[in-house]
């Protein structure tokens, strides 16, 4: 398999999500799994991942869109386990990230 030329660092909003959704585990006691919480670790230390391990991200994205994201405990409540799990794997911005790397990497490999 050829080397990638496609740019596989972690931004800084993905990072931040999954730093959050690190500081909400420990506060709440709940939210994620210990794949997801391995995930935010790996995320929110920033620097690059594999291709392999971006794949993996987008396609935890698709499953968990509809997790009670809307309870992200602004309003006073807590937030949900799914809105929790959500910034351990980046948040939006790790959606966004994620897809557009994955999609690089397929016209990569076509090419």
């Amino acid at each position: 398999m050829a080397k990638t030329t496609v740019d596989l660092s972690v931004p800084k909003t993905v990072q931040a999500n999954a730093k959050r959704g690190l500081e909400l585990r420990a506060e709440h006691g709940f939210g994620g799994t210990k794949v997801g919480e391995a995930t935010a670790r790996l995320l929110a230390a920033g620097g690059t991942v594999t291709a392999r391990k971006v794949r993996h991200i987008s396609r935890y994205f698709p499953r968990h869109s509809v997790d009670n994201l809307d309870q992200n405990g602004k309003d006073g409540k807590p937030p949900s386990r799914g809105y929790i799990a959500w910034l351990l794997w980046g948040g939006d911005a790790g959606r966004t990230w994620s897809e557009g790397v994955v999609k690089a990497l397929d016209e990569q490999a076509q090419a």
